[in-house]
């Protein structure tokens, strides 16, 4: 499977072309990645979820009927090659005034785009070719879609935000509409990628919502690119707490019906005691990299340090995961 992309690789770099990276998450995980993948030579595309529903993304949402520009607005602005300033005015938040109190001015102008384009993804091109993005920036569908989760006491819990406060493990999540379709462009996008990288982000409510999207897991699953999975260096409360590595995989494979992760991306590095104690008071601990179990479920495991630390908070070390990734593309 992944002689042909190895091949349509190098028919590719023979013609001059830069290799051809899908990356599907949302959050924090996938902004931070992005930011050191942009100046490396390659060619982004960027698969974000249209599931979120708090904050000033869920107010828009459900007010304008349009999808949530929250995550996507992250992207983008990780993904631009504008002024600080610009960056810094389309990332600002209102702390002040009843209605825009919370709405980021990013979220409100692609709100306004959206409804001077007549939809979501051009709206989302159009604000690409403002901010001078390297790469593309893709929502996972044109439309809004609703994430719900099935606890495995039995209860379904509804909405991107609400699912981690419910406090169970997760038994699946699944979304509704169920006949929703993806972008013809994302398709295209995952037939013709020569690497396809899922996370770092929420297993369940940033990376899964795409994945679930009509068509998008499938053509994951059979595309001929090598798939890496980044995994998450903490566990989260209400949505991985106490997983392993080994186990967000496995969630990955049962959502897909299938194994088909190539590489898995972990931290080697060990988490100092007081930033671990910081976690521990939200109920989140390190991962635990179960090596061997992850090699005998037929993954290569690629182990480095690969995290940084800033104000005591935990972040994927943009610059040294992105070497790592376009060196898996020399493979």
């Amino acid at each position: 499977m992944l002689l042909t992309g190895t091949l349509k690789r190098e028919a590719g770099n023979k013609m001059g072309q830069k290799p051809k990276i899908a990356i599907f998450g949302g959050g924090t995980g996938l902004s931070v990645l992005l930011r050191g993948l942009k100046h490396k030579p390659v060619d982004i595309t960027a698969i974000v979820t249209v599931a979120d529903d708090g904050g000033s993304s869920g107010r828009l949402r459900n007010e304008l009927k349009i999808p949530p520009p929250g995550d996507i607005r992250n992207v983008l602005a990780a993904l631009s090659d504008v002024e600080p300033l610009v960056e810094d005015l389309f990332q600002h938040r209102f702390n002040k005034g009843n209605d825009l109190t919370g709405h980021s001015l990013g979220n409100l102008i692609l709100a306004a785009m959206t409804n001077i384009t007549g939809d979501f993804f051009h709206a989302v091109t159009e604000m690409s070719k403002v901010l001078n993005v390297r790469g593309k920036v893709l929502p996972a569908a044109n439309a809004s879609v609703v994430l719900h989760a099935e606890m495995e006491d039995g209860r379904v819990v509804s909405g991107e935000s609400t699912i981690p406060e419910y406090g169970q493990r997760i038994k699946r999540v699944f979304l509704t509409p169920e006949h929703i379709d993806p972008l013809p462009e994302t398709i295209d996008v995952i037939r013709e990628a020569d690497l396809i990288i899922i996370g770092p982000g929420s297993l369940y409510t940033s990376i899964l919502p795409n994945l679930l999207v009509p068509k998008i897991g499938e053509e994951v699953v059979k595309a001929p690119a090598k798939k890496v999975y980044i995994c998450n260096v903490m566990t989260q409360p209400g949505e991985t707490l106490h997983y392993t590595a080994a186990d967000h995989v496995k969630a990955l494979n049962q959502h897909m019906g299938c194994g088909f992760i190539d590489t898995i991306l972990v931290n080697s590095e060990d988490i100092p005691d007081e930033i671990k104690r910081k976690y521990e008071m939200e109920s989140a601990r390190p991962v635990d990299f179960d090596i061997e179990e992850l090699k005998a479920m037929g993954l290569e495991v690629i182990r480095d340090q690969i995290v940084t630390y800033k104000n005591d908070v935990i972040r994927h070390d943009t610059h040294k995961v992105a070497s790592l990734l376009v060196d898996l593309l020399k493979e």
